[in-house]
C-alpha cells in the first residue's frame, strides 16, 4: 500500500501511546455484606415467611376461590387478565437477572467455592433461585395486610443488601470492571418496584380500597366492557376514495403504526404475554451489555497497545503498508478503530432491530388474540384447528416465556455476527478504498466483468420494453397478448441469458431469505418456514399452542357470561333485586317475588336457554347419565358429535325424556 494515500487523512484521536501500557488490575472484591452469610439468612427468613403464610392460608377459608394451603401454592393466576401484573412481572425480572449471573459467575452458588463441580452446582442453582424468590410472589397471594407487611420486609431486605453490595464493590474482574454493576441494574429496578408496590398495597388495604384480586376475575367489569365493545355498531366508513391507492406518505404512516403498540381500553394483555415482553426487554439489555463489554474493551486495548513491532510482524508475512514504522502504527490503529466502529454499529443495529421486532410482536399478539376470540381461526393458523387444551399445548404454554428469552439471546448473537461481517465487507472493500482511492479490488473485479453486466442489463430491458409496448394490447379496457409469434421467438432466444439471470436471482433470493430469517430470529409469533410447513417450526408451533390455551381458558366473552351467571345467582337471594343487563339484552335469573308476573312462555324460553348452555358445557359431560354410554368417538372437544348416528339417537332420547 502506498503511504501517500494516508498523508492527508486525519485520524480521529488515534495518536499512538507509549509502547508499555500498564492495564488496570481489578482485584476480587468482598463486600461487607458477605454473600454467603446473606444467602443463609435470607433463605431462613424466606422459610419463616412461608410458614407464616401457610398458617394464615389455613385460617383463610372464607372466599370461594381461596382454599387454604393449596391456594398458597398457586401465587399467580396466569389466566386472569384483570389482576395486577406488576408483582409477577417484577419477580420474573429478578429471577431472570439472577439466572443470567448464574451462568457467568465462576461460583454459581454462594454457599460453595468448588469450581471443579461447577456443572452440578449450576443445576442446583437453577432450582435454588426460583425457590428463594418464591415468597416474593406468595406474599401477595392471600391479599391481606400480614402478607403485604411480610412482602415489604422481604423486598426491602433483597433490595437493601443488593444495593449495599454494589456500593461496596462497584468494580469486579468478571468480563469487565463494571459488568457486574450494569448487569444488576434491571434486578435493582425490579426489587425497587416490589419495595414500593407492597407498601402501596398495604396502604390501600388499610384504607379499605384494595380489592380482593382472588375473586375479582369474574366480577371485573373488563369482560363486560369487552363484550360491549365488540357488540357496538361500527360506523360505516364509505368514501369515494376508498378504491383509490393510498398515497406514499399514508402508506408510510400505516407501516410505522404496525410497529407502535398503543394500548386499548377494551383489551388487556394476558399475564404471560406481559411477562414475556418484560423478560424480552431485560434479555435485550443483558445480551447487549455482554456483547459490548466482552469485545469492545479488548479491541480498545489492542488498538492502544500497537507499537513498532507490528511493522516487523507484517513484514514477516510479506505485507508492507509503509516504509515508515510510525506510519504503519497509525495505519494499523486506524484499521482496528474501524473494526471497533463496525462492531459497535452492528451491536446497535441488532438491538434496534430486536426492539422493533418486540413492538411488532405485541401488535401481532393483540391481533391474533382478538381474531381467535371472534373465531377467525383461518386468518391466524391458515388451517382448521381445534381450540382446546391438550398435552402439547399445555407444555408449550408453560414454557412460552422462557422460550422467548432463549430465542432473543440466540437471535442477538447471530444478528450481531452477520451485521458485523456485512459492515466489515462494506467498510474495507467499499468505503475505505473509495476514500483513499487505493486497493479498489471489488470495483476492479466488477469492472472487469462489464460485458457480462451489460448483457444482463440489456436482456432485462429488452424483455420489459417489449412486454410493455409489443406483446400486450389494450382493447376496451382489457388486456390481452399480441404478436404471439414474436413472443415465442424471443422466449426461445433469451433462454440462455435468462439462465444466467436466474442464477443471480437465486443468489439474491438466498440473501433476502437469510436476512429475513436472521432479523426475525427472536420472534415466535411468525414462522420462518412456508405456511404449508409452518408446523415444523418449533418456535411458531409453541406459539400456536400457547394461543390455544389462552383462548380456550380465558375467552373474555365466556368469562363475561360466567360472571353474569354468578352475579345473577348472588342477587337472587336479595329481595327487590333483579339481574339484568340491558346492553347485551341478557336476562338470566328473575326473582321469586316477581316470577308470577312472568308469562309461562318467557319462563320456558329462559329454562331452554339454561338447558342448552349446560348441555354444551364440556366440563359437565362426565356428569350426565345418558352421555356416559356414548363411545369416545362421539365427542369432539368435550361436546356431543351430532354427526354420529348413536350420538343423535341418544340426544333425541334425552330430549324426549326432558
Amino acid at each position: 500500500m502506498d503511504k501517500d494515500a494516508f498523508k492527508d487523512y486525519e485520524y480521529p484521536d488515534l495518536e499512538p501511546l507509549p509502547p508499555k501500557i500498564e492495564p488496570e488490575i481489578i482485584l476480587p472484591c468482598d463486600p461487607t455484606a458477605d454473600d454467603k452469610l446473606y444467602h443463609i439468612c435470607i433463605t431462613a427468613i424466606s422459610l419463616v415467611v412461608m410458614l407464616i403464610l401457610a398458617v394464615l392460608a389455613r385460617r383463610t377459608k372464607d372466599g370461594p376461590r381461596q382454599k387454604g394451603l393449596p391456594g398458597l401454592l398457586s401465587p399467580v393466576n396466569f389466566l386472569d387478565h384483570t389482576q395486577h401484573k406488576g408483582l409477577a412481572v417484577a419477580v420474573f425480572g429478578v429471577l431472570l437477572c439472577k439466572l443470567w449471573g448464574l451462568v457467568l459467575l465462576p461460583n454459581p452458588l454462594p454457599f460453595t467455592t468448588d469450581s471443579q463441580n461447577k456443572q452440578n452446582w449450576l443445576l442446583l442453582g437453577v432450582f435454588y433461585y426460583p425457590a428463594l424468590y418464591y415468597p416474593l410472589l406468595a406474599c401477595g397471594t392471600l391479599h391481606n395486610k400480614v402478607g403485604y407487611v411480610l412482602g415489604s420486609l422481604l423486598s426491602w431486605t433483597h433490595f437493601g443488601v443488593l444495593v449495599w453490595q454494589k456500593i461496596d464493590c462497584p468494580k469486579t474482574p468478571l468480563i469487565h470492571k463494571h459488568f457486574s454493576l450494569f448487569s444488576s441494574l434491571p434486578q435493582i429496578a425490579c426489587l425497587a418496584f416490589l419495595s414500593f408496590q407492597y407498601p402501596l398495597l398495604l396502604f390501600k388495604g388499610l384504607k379499605g380500597s384494595e380489592k380482593n384480586n382472588a375473586t375479582e376475575d369474574l366480577s371485573s367489569s373488563y369482560y363486560k366492557d369487552y363484550v360491549k365493545e365488540i357488540l357496538k355498531k361500527k360506523p360505516n366508513k364509505i368514501s369515494t376514495s376508498s378504491t383509490e391507492t393510498p398515497r406514499l406518505h399514508q402508506r408510510i404512516i400505516d407501516a410505522v403504526k404496525l410497529y407502535i403498540y398503543t394500548p386499548e381500553d377494551a383489551f388487556r394483555f394476558p399475564l404471560k404475554l406481559a411477562t414475556s415482553a418484560v423478560v424480552s426487554f431485560i434479555t435485550l439489555y443483558q445480551m447487549g451489555l455482554l456483547l459490548i463489554l466482552a469485545v469492545v474493551p479488548t479491541l480498545q486495548t489492542a488498538r492502544r497497545g500497537v507499537n513498532e513491532d507490528v511493522g516487523r510482524l507484517l513484514t514477516s508475512v510479506k505485507i508492507t503498508l509503509s516504509p515508515d514504522k510510525h506510519e504503519v502504527v497509525r495505519i494499523v490503529m486506524y484499521y482496528i478503530w474501524c473494526v471497533e466502529v463496525c462492531y459497535i454499529c452492528a451491536m446497535t443495529l441488532s438491538t434496534l432491530v430486536n426492539l422493533a421486532m418486540l413492538m411488532r410482536s405485541m401488535v401481532q399478539h393483540r391481533s391474533n388474540l382478538k381474531g381467535l376470540y371472534r373465531g377467525d381461526i383461518y386468518n391466524v393458523y391458515n388451517c382448521q384447528r381445534n381450540i382446546r387444551a391438550s398435552r402439547p399445548a399445555l407444555v408449550c404454554w408453560m414454557g412460552y416465556t422462557s422460550f422467548t428469552a432463549a430465542h432473543i439471546c440466540i437471535g442477538m448473537i447471530i444478528q450481531t455476527l452477520v451485521f458485523f461481517l456485512c459492515l466489515l465487507i462494506v467498510v474495507f472493500l467499499v468505503i475505505i478504498p473509495v476514500l483513499h482511492q487505493q486497493n479498489l479490488i471489488l470495483f476492479q473485479f466488477l469492472w472487469s466483468m462489464w460485458p457480462f453486466w451489460l448483457m444482463i442489463l440489456l436482456a432485462v430491458l429488452i424483455q420489459h420494453v417489449t412486454a410493455r409496448f409489443c406483446f400486450i394490447k389494450k382493447t376496451a379496457g382489457t388486456r390481452d397478448l399480441n404478436n404471439r409469434g414474436n413472443l415465442f421467438l424471443l422466449t426461445y432466444l433469451l433462454f440462455p441469458v435468462n439462465v444466467l439471470i436466474g442464477v443471480l436471482l437465486a443468489l439474491w433470493r438466498m440473501i433476502i431469505t437469510a436476512l429475513f430469517n436472521i432479523v426475525h430470529m427472536g420472534r415466535m409469533d411468525i414462522s420462518l418456514l412456508n405456511r404449508s410447513v409452518e408446523a415444523f417450526d418449533p418456535a411458531y408451533r409453541c406459539y400456536a399452542h400457547y394461543l390455544k390455551i389462552e383462548v380456550n381458558q380465558s375467552h373474555p366473552v365466556m368469562k363475561a357470561f360466567c360472571g353474569i351467571l354468578l352475579q345473577s345467582v348472588g342477587q337472587g337471594s336479595n329481595a327487590g333485586q333483579r339481574s339484568q343487563d340491558a346492553e347485551e339484552g341478557i336476562q338470566l335469573v328473575q326473582q321469586e317475588k316477581k316470577q308470577h308476573k312472568v308469562s309461562s312462555a318467557k319462563r320456558a324460553y329462559g329454562h331452554w336457554q339454561l338447558l342448552y348452555t349446560l348441555v354444551n358445557n364440556p366440563s359437565l359431560v362426565s356428569t350426565r347419565k345418558h352421555f356416559k354410554r356414548q363411545p369416545a368417538g362421539s365427542f369432539v372437544n368435550g361436546s356431543l358429535n351430532r354427526n354420529t348416528k348413536e350420538g343423535s339417537k341418544k340426544e333425541a332420547e334425552a330430549a324426549a325424556s326432558n
